[in-house]
C-alpha cells in the first residue's frame, strides 16, 4: 500500500506522518502542495503544522492549493484521506468535512496527552479500534475548537459521524466534546489530536505501564492498511 503525505509551506509533522505510515506496514510517498499529481497513491494524509502561516484562517489557503483539487476529486471517489490537526482544518475548509475550527476557548496554545473515546470504528482509519474504547493521543493546537451550526451538529450526531470525542477534559471548547469526525462514506476522517506521535515505543505519551509507551495512534494507520488488504484480496 502506498500512502501519500502532502507537504505544504509550514507543515511540521509530515515526516512524522511518513514514519507512522512505514511503521504500519505501508510505503510513504511525499506529495507536494503545488503539484496536481497524487502519484497513484492508495490513501492520503494531510499532516499537522501551520500551512501558509495560518493566514486568513488555518487551512484556508491550503484548501485551494493545486494538490487539494486532486485530493477532493479522489476523496469523492472513495480514496481514504486523513487530516490531522492542520490537516483537519484543511478538510473543513475544502468542504470534505462539515463544520469549522476556531481559536481555543481559553485563547492559548495547548499541548497535552489527551484521552479520547472512539465513537465510530467503521471508518477507513478506525477499523482497528473497539467501539467505545478509550485511547490516549497527544494533542497540540491553538485553533482546535470544533464548531457547527445547530442543524449540522444534529446531523453529524444523528448519523454517527463523530469519530472521536474528548474524555475527562475538553481542551479547546469543541462543541459536544468533538475531537474528530468523518464523512458519510467513512473514507475521510479529520481529528485534532496527533496519532502520528503515538506510534513508537519511547516516543509516545506516558501510560500507566511506563513512560512514553503509548502506541494507540499506530492503529489509525494500521486501519488504512487493513482496509486496503481486505479490498484487494
Amino acid at each position: 500500500m502506498r500512502v501519500g503525505v502532502v507537504t505544504f509551506p509550514g507543515s511540521l509533522d509530515d515526516r512524522d506522518a511518513q514514519r507512522a505510515i512505514v511503521r504500519a506496514g505501508a510505503t510513504a510517498v511525499p506529495l507536494w502542495h503545488g503539484d496536481h499529481d497524487l502519484q497513484g497513491v492508495d490513501a492520503v494524509v494531510l499532516p499537522g503544522g501551520f500551512s501558509y502561516g495560518d493566514y486568513l484562517r488555518p487551512g484556508a489557503i491550503a484548501a485551494i492549493a493545486p494538490i487539494m483539487t486532486e485530493v477532493v476529486v479522489a476523496a469523492g471517489k472513495g480514496l481514504p484521506v486523513l487530516g490531522i490537526c492542520n490537516g483537519f482544518q484543511i478538510l473543513v475548509e475544502s468542504h470534505l468535512l462539515p463544520g469549522g475550527l476556531i481559536r481555543n476557548a481559553h485563547q492559548q496554545f495547548i499541548r497535552r496527552d489527551q484521552k479520547l473515546i472512539v465513537e465510530n470504528n467503521q471508518t477507513a482509519w478506525t477499523n482497528q479500534f473497539a467501539q467505545g474504547e478509550e485511547i490516549l493521543i497527544p494533542l497540540k493546537n491553538a485553533d482546535g475548537g470544533y464548531i457547527a451550526n445547530e442543524e449540522t451538529l444534529k446531523r453529524i450526531e444523528g448519523e454517527g459521524l463523530v469519530v472521536f470525542r474528548y474524555q475527562d477534559v475538553n481542551p479547546n471548547g469543541s462543541l459536544n466534546d468533538i475531537a474528530g469526525i468523518t464523512n458519510e462514506a467513512g473514507n475521510v476522517v479529520g481529528l485534532m489530536p496527533h496519532p502520528e506521535h503515538a506510534v513508537e515505543p519511547g516516543f509516545g505519551p506516558n501510560t500507566a505501564e511506563r513512560m512514553r509507551s503509548g502506541l494507540d495512534g499506530l492503529r489509525m494507520f494500521e486501519s488504512a492498511v487493513t482496509g486496503f488488504v481486505k479490498a484487494n484480496q
